[in-house]
This record gives structure tokens, sequence and C-alpha cells, in this order.
């Protein structure tokens, strides 16, 4: 069992990382990339606080469509990481405020706050472990 506990994963650790890189940006990539040129439309579709907010919709495209391929190539993977972490834990608390829903909206919206939760804490593990060595940035 000791074997197991320690086990790092040797000549896969880097292959295993480009894997994990892709899974935690793959969600951004998909569901960003149809309204990249819509910022109108993906505006309106945020709740008040944020609807008002055009450069709000130009971050949010920044973020979910280079900065995510950026992670996918391994490419500045420790501060994007970092950047992505207050990102996602601010779409959160911004976007998916169950706690003041009522009805209907109160369920996906708290399963969509914890996802973020979630979705930042294996961006911590990113900047933690980094890219590994198959990355542009090879660390």
């Amino acid at each position: 069992m000791n074997t197991l506990r320690y086990f790092d994963f040797g000549a896969s650790r880097s292959l295993l990382l480009l894997i994990a890189r892709i899974a935690v940006v793959i969600l951004f990539i998909l569901l960003a990339t149809p309204n990249c040129w819509a910022l109108t439309v993906r505006c309106s579709t945020w709740p008040p606080p944020a609807r008002r907010c055009r450069p709000a919709a130009i971050i949010a495209v920044i973020m979910e469509v280079p900065a995510a391929i950026l992670i996918v190539l391994g490419f500045f993977t420790r501060p994007l990481a970092v950047i992505f972490i207050f990102y996602t834990t601010g779409t959160a608390v911004i976007g998916h405020h169950y706690w003041d829903m009522t009805g209907d909206a109160v369920l996906p919206n708290m399963i969509n706050f914890w996802k973020n939760v979630s979705i930042a804490g294996a961006f911590l593990l990113l900047a933690i472990t980094g890219p590994g060595a198959i990355s542009l940035d090879r660390r």
C-alpha cells in the first residue's frame, strides 16, 4: 500500500500533466468559442450586476479562449493558473450567487458555483505543479 501512496507516475507524469491541462480548460474553450464575437449577446445573459460591464465580457473572452489555449500549450502556465483561480472564483461569486436566489434558480446556480470552486482548485494544483515537460515552458 505504501508503494501506491508514494507513486509519482514516473515517465508518465508529463503526459498526465498535459492531459490534466487539457481537461481543466476544455470547458472554457468549448463554451466560450461560439460567443467570442458576440460580446453584447454574452453580456445580456449575465446577471444584472455584471450585465452592465462590457469590459467584463472582453475579459471573459480573453480568459476563456486565448488564455485557456496558452494553458493547453503550457506557456506561462503558473501565472495564468493563478489568474484563472481569481477569474473562476470571481465568476462563481458574481455569476452564481445562489444564496441570493429563490425557486428553480437555486440548484443550478449552486452546482455551477461549486463547480467553479472545484475548477479553481484544479488551477491551484496546476500553479503548484507546473505544466510538465510536454509544454512550451518545459517545467
